[in-house]
């Protein structure tokens, strides 16, 4: 302070310690030092405002600078004009400045966390956890890290946490960031009862994997593989010839697409044949879905393409031209769109293991029927390439197209039996009983599966029957008139709709973190931003604008 006071304020150095006195009261006579930081504090509703801004600021992910520079701003003009100067005056003292936001935001992080922490200690279950890991703007490692616990008479899920990986990203770090969170806020591992993420090394080893750490600590955790990434990996077998086809149209796409003159060009000749479509779509191989829309996008403007190529003198014209190349591709177009948009259906959020296990099952009866199918020269379940046939003399595929379908299908069906075991019968029972305890088969349930008994017991019951036909799934076992009634069905049932099947939401919160955290903002601590904006748990404003105004009153 003496260093301070000769530095910044020398005309004082020599006063003595009561004309401080003085001066701090007479401040305080005129109401303009009432706390000890030296601020008028802020009223009541200004606070309360401050923070719903901030709140709304980190839900739509922009930056803090916008509450100060365009939302104050904005707010002031329509007051003034729609409700006078005077009106103006009392809006202009809600503090909205980057600093004071970034402070609201992370205050609304900690009580948002002290609520999920609250929640999940409050469960009478055990917990499902997700996790994924990837890098950011700034090259910084993130894990994200969500959970689903049962909360009420419904199971929630919830985000949990978004923490930096600063060195390697082994699994010994994973797990050691893991561990630290649960252990700060007193969560034990037993509490945890599954896991979910992706295929990588780091996460699913057998020996040295983050899942096989943690059953070490805890044996009792069972881990699942996400389901959309073993969609996605048993989806990638194609034959030789149809891996030649998917090279060629690559390369046509990007002869058009990635130059920006043939673009304009093709652009202009789709409008001027009235096409439907103008551009071409790239392919992605880390996009999933890209496979399916960029053949199916080809194959809509073949006409366009190959009169283009052709212009331009480019060999790739010739395929276009021919009628093996184009049913291949009408195919392909067919079969990656329903795959498509099986992967999209797996996607979302209460994604529960049945519907995953439904899903997987008819997508696999469905492949040997199709398999049956082409072998009668029947292609009725593709309509693209049904239609395609059509349009030619013969109607016939050649040869060699015909054992490409059907060594694709095979494939496709091998790769599928492997990515997703068939559940034995009895589990696939436990499934159907989960879904509507009402419908399900005794038959086909062991007669020393304790949970017969129970079943026999609640299927003649209408009021519960009407209980399920007026609640979801999920509310139905978690409704406290089941659990007391039934505890050990309804725990079976709950561990099984709380278990994660899919990382889907770790992969929604990496685009959000790729919004909020940008180039210009790359030095951002986004986990305040990140939990605010993926939480679905509301803030309590009243209670933080107390603890403000006590904090300020000391």
């Amino acid at each position: 302070m003496k260093s301070h006071l000769q530095t910044d304020h020398p005309l004082h150095v020599n006063d003595s310690a009561d004309q401080f006195r003085q001066k701090k009261a007479r401040f305080h006579t005129a109401g303009k030092l009432t706390t000890g930081h030296g601020f008028v504090p802020t009223q009541k509703p200004a606070l309360e405002a401050s923070y719903r801004v901030a709140y709304r600021i980190a839900k739509v992910k922009k930056p803090h600078t916008i509450g100060e520079t365009l939302i104050k701003p904005c707010a002031l003009d329509m007051v003034q004009l729609m409700c006078g100067e005077q009106h103006r005056k009392a809006l202009q003292t809600i503090p909205l400045s980057d600093n004071v936001i970034k402070r609201r935001i992370d205050d609304i992080a900690d009580d948002i966390l002290d609520q999920v922490i609250a929640e999940i200690n409050a469960s009478p279950f055990k917990i499902s956890m997700q996790l994924d890991e990837s890098t950011d703007c700034a090259q910084c490692s993130q894990l994200l890290v969500f959970v689903r616990y049962m909360h009420g008479c419904d199971i929630k899920e919830e985000f949990l946490f978004c923490e930096p990986l600063v060195t390697t990203t082994k699994a010994a770090d994973v797990l050691d960031l893991v561990t630290t969170f649960m252990d700060k806020h007193n969560i034990p591992m037993d509490e945890l009862g599954s896991l979910c993420t992706d295929g990588a090394p780091a996460m699913l080893g057998n020996k040295s994997g983050f899942c096989a750490l943690v059953k070490r600590l805890a044996p009792h955790v069972t881990v699942t593989h996400c389901v959309l990434h073993r969609h996605a990996l048993a989806s990638k077998s194609l034959p030789e010839n149809f891996k030649n086809i998917m090279a060629n149209v690559v390369s046509a796409v990007n002869f058009i697409r990635s130059r920006a003159l043939n673009h304009r060009l093709f652009r202009a000749l789709c409008n001027e044949m009235g096409s439907e479509h103008e551009v071409l779509l790239y392919h992605t191989e880390v996009r999933w879905l890209s496979r399916g829309r960029v053949f199916t996008r080809v194959y809509e403007l073949r006409k366009e393409i190959e009169l283009f190529l052709r212009d331009k003198g480019n060999k790739l014209h010739e395929n276009f031209s021919d009628n093996d190349f184009v049913t291949s591709l009408a195919y392909m177009s067919d079969v990656f769109t329903f795959l498509n948009e099986l992967n999209t259906s797996l996607q979302g959020r209460q994604v529960t293991l049945i519907d995953a296990q439904e899903k997987i099952a008819s997508l696999k009866q469905k492949l040997q029927l199709w398999k049956r199918r082409a072998a009668r020269g029947n292609y009725a379940s593709f309509p693209t390439l049904d239609s395609c046939l059509e349009e030619m003399d013969d109607r016939q595929l050649s040869d060699s197209v015909s054992s490409s379908i059907s060594s694709h299908l095979e494939s496709l069906g091998n790769s599928f039996d492997g990515y997703f075991q068939d559940p034995v019968e009895e589990e696939s029972a436990v499934r159907n009983w989960i879904r509507n305890p009402f419908l399900c088969d005794l038959d086909s349930i062991d007669d020393q599966n304790m949970f017969k008994e129970d079943l026999i017991d609640i299927i003649p019951k209408q009021q519960l029957k009407r209980l399920l036909e007026t609640t979801s799934v999920n509310e139905f076992w978690c409704s406290q008139q089941i659990r007391e009634a039934y505890p050990a069905l309804a725990r079976e049932a709950i561990s099984v709709l709380v278990t994660f099947v899919t990382s889907y939401l770790c992969e929604a919160g990496f685009s959000t973190m790729v919004t909020i955290k940008t180039k210009a903002r790359n030095r951002l601590d986004i986990r305040g931003d990140m939990r605010v904006s993926l939480s679905k748990t509301e803030p309590r404003f009243k209670k933080l604008v107390s603890a403000m105004q006590q904090q300020s009153s000391h």
